[in-house]
């Protein structure tokens, strides 16, 4: 991934190592405007919010946009692994963080990927795998997909300064698709190859916030 002196860095957060190898296996797709971190935080809310914060805290780090991107369960009837989730929002028990450049990042996932459909809408945190009812429950509340650590990442990110945030995920399982291990089935395995495509997108909404603003 290329650097130019002077960008704001973007850092690209991530739990599980699955998803960081998919992430780095398609970093040879589209080119970055600044120094780029893709930071493996560990899964769940709490590791999310812990590795978040110290990357923060590095000086190389100060002032960087953060997009938090892996897996996620999708909560709509007639979603299908491998759809994408462009969150407007993020959502946990903490509150709403909103999310920066939404249809911009929609436009580029489609470019990237054509032909995959992306979903827009508010992205709710859990502390656990959702299963069942409880996907029905927090449909209802209004949220399109759920995973574990993108609230928590993005809390983290603006706690510790004003930056861009943003949320991307793929859909690993939904209602008529739910999923017991991740890789092991195809809705896994098209998932995993969904993740490798994004990165151009990514790089494109970092890039448009470099732009002067007029």
């Amino acid at each position: 991934m290329s650097t130019t002196p002077g960008a704001a860095p973007l850092l690209i957060a991530c739990a599980l190592g699955i998803e960081q190898l998919a992430l780095r296996t398609g970093g040879d797709r589209g080119r970055a405007d600044g120094p780029v971190t893709v930071l493996r935080t560990g899964m769940g809310p709490g590791a999310a919010e812990r590795a978040v914060t110290r990357a923060l805290a590095r000086p190389a780090l100060s002032g960087a946009a953060v997009l938090a991107t892996g897996f996620c369960a999708g909560l709509a009837p007639g979603m299908h692994p491998g759809d994408l989730v462009v969150a407007d929002e993020t959502r946990d028990p903490r509150g709403t963080t909103p999310c920066v450049g939404t249809d911009l990042l929609v436009k580029e996932l489609a470019r990237a990927l054509p032909g995959r459909t992306v979903h827009t809408g508010p992205l709710t945190g859990s502390d656990h795998v959702v299963r069942g009812q409880e996907r029905s429950e927090l449909l209802a509340t209004g949220a399109i997909a759920v995973d574990m650590e993108s609230a928590a990442t993005l809390h983290s990110a603006v706690r510790a300064g004003m930056r861009p945030v943003a949320a991307v995920r793929v859909v690993v399982d939904a209602p008529e698709h739910e999923l017991v291990r991740i890789g092991t089935v195809r809705g896994g395995i098209s998932a995993f190859r969904v993740l490798r495509a994004v990165l151009p997108a990514f790089f494109e909404w970092h890039r448009s916030l470099l732009l002067p603003r007029r």
